[in-house]
């Protein structure tokens, strides 16, 4: 059981000074769950889940006060300690026991990875050992008596995740997709026995609070690969609890060049944003469909301009809240989907029947405000890039309304736009002229706004409330109207001040 993990000084200190005071309240204190298990895998940890047979509330506001901490109420029965330390915060959570015994208590828990228990001043003597000439605690192999009443040290062993019995995801739902996270996380395989108990209990999911849903959802998201664990959440018959409305798109076929059905082109538009973001950000293919190429090195070139003046950002591109909003580009498909009198597939006007739906997707995933806006924008924007690649010459005007329309989110959009591309050929290398028009557009879309976007978004020269006082208009949607063609204009050239704005709106006005 000896491990590489390494604790700082501090922490130590503070184990060893919690070890004390308990032990002078006659207080027997235990190191369970996640905290116990990375000691046991050599993880860091900053999380330390202690249980105690008495009053945990009283006793951790004692704590705090002893540890020059502060203190937390969590819920009914668990009390946290927080202890502010550099680069994150020591956090102890002090909880009762739930039983009788720490062996009752252990039995009530999830998994049996986490049901698993040690004295706390044992830990502390595993852990502390020497300290080398960096200040830095190396755990010794000094005796640490388990109590592990299912064998969970045997499964961690194993990299096996297993149910400690099977109403743990009847009991609290949300541990379904906590399972697939301890999977991605310690790279662990779920038991049949328990993959079933998901399946069974996968409707259960939408009774959790939707907070919590959101947060594991989005840890599920996080790291790379999230493709997979996308498709493992599939097979336990979760994704389609969590987002009903994909029920719709598995197996509903595309037209060419697609080269998956709706359901899996959004679950590998995810791995298409990843596998882009990656060379985007480091010119390698990464295995990748995706050939360092002139207009591949131009977009990187400008994408670290507009990373310097923050307006964009690589880890942007791979946030979970930017894969969130691959997932659901296409979610308004399956409810336009036709077939012509040819046989042919048609979604018309998908983009703009996504936009409700993701909205209604991401407010029931309990995301915020900024992450439905960038969902919807993408939904509602993501093929107008490629659009534009068909065009013969895309003109300024329609650069500057793709901006307006937009901001600095069109960034996001216009790389997204060539994810989608690239989901589209499946495991094809993009090639021709279709690719290389995208790619170009692509960089005139970013080269205008990061290098030149005084030209095509100028200052305004007039407010809405000017032009409706100087003019005596009344609001509604004309005085809109003006506004967009006085900027129009002003981007082309053919007005600069107020004066000629005023004249310019006044002619216009009579053809309204």
């Amino acid at each position: 059981m000896a491990s590489t993990h390494l604790l700082d000084t501090q922490t130590l200190s503070i184990l060893k000074r919690t070890t004390q005071y308990f032990n002078t309240q006659q207080q027997q204190a235990y190191l369970v769950g996640g905290s116990l298990r990375n000691i046991l895998l050599g993880e860091p940890c900053s999380d330390w889940d202690i249980v105690i047979e008495g009053d945990a509330h009283k006793l951790a506001r004692r704590l705090a006060d002893t540890l020059g901490g502060f203190y937390a109420h969590l819920h009914e029965k668990a009390s946290r300690v927080i202890i502010k330390h550099d680069p994150s915060d020591i956090i102890l959570d002090i909880s009762p026991l739930n039983g009788r015994t720490i062996e009752e208590d252990l039995l009530r828990r999830d998994f049996t990875i986490n049901a698993i228990a040690a004295p706390l001043d044992e830990v502390v003597q595993y852990i502390e050992g020497d300290t080398d000439q960096s200040g830095i605690g190396r755990p010794q192999a000094s005796p640490l008596h388990l109590i592990d009443p299912l064998q969970g040290l045997q499964d961690l062993q194993a990299h096996r995740l297993r149910a400690v019995d099977e109403t743990i995801f009847q009991h609290d739902p949300l541990r379904m997709l906590r399972a697939v996270r301890l999977k991605m996380r310690y790279h662990l395989n779920i038991d049949l026995h328990t993959q079933e108990l998901i399946k069974r209990d996968a409707p259960l999911l939408p009774t959790v609070a939707a907070e919590r849903i959101h947060d594991e959802l989005y840890a599920i998201l996080e790291p790379g690969g999230a493709t997979a664990r996308l498709h493992f959440l599939d097979q336990l018959g979760l994704l389609t609890v969590l987002i009903p409305e994909f029920t719709a798109a598995r197996d509903m076929r595309q037209p060419n060049p697609h080269y998956w059905d709706v359901l899996q082109h959004s679950l590998e538009t995810v791995t298409a944003l990843e596998q882009l973001a990656h060379t985007l950000e480091t010119s390698s293919p990464n295995n990748g469909p995706i050939s360092i190429s002139e207009n591949i090195t131009q977009i990187q070139n400008i994408l670290y301009e507009a990373e310097q003046q923050g307006i964009f950002s690589f880890a942007a591109l791979t946030a979970p809240r930017m894969k969130m909003a691959a997932l659901l580009h296409d979610i308004g498909k399956p409810p336009t989907y036709t077939l012509g009198e040819d046989g042919a597939v048609h979604f018309y006007n998908h983009p703009q029947v996504a936009v409700p739906l993701v909205q209604q997707i991401m407010r029931r995933l309990s995301a915020s405000t900024q992450d439905r806006r960038l969902a919807q924008l993408v939904a509602a924007h993501h093929m107008r890039p490629g659009q534009l690649g068909q065009e013969t010459i895309v003109t300024p005007r329609a650069i500057r309304r793709y901006f307006v329309d937009l901001g600095p989110t069109g960034i996001l959009v216009a790389i997204f736009s060539l994810a989608d591309h690239l989901a589209t050929l499946g495991p094809l290398q993009p090639s021709g002229d279709a690719w290389e028009r995208h790619l170009s557009v692509v960089r005139l879309l970013l080269t205008c706004y990061i290098r030149e976007r005084e030209s095509i978004l100028p200052p305004r020269l007039l407010s809405s409330e000017e032009l409706m006082r100087r003019l005596k208009l009344e609001p509604g949607p004309v005085v809109g109207q003006l506004l967009e063609v006085i900027a129009e204009a002003q981007a082309e050239g053919t007005i600069h001040s107020k004066e000629e704005a005023l004249w310019f709106a006044e002619e216009h006005l009579g053809r309204l």
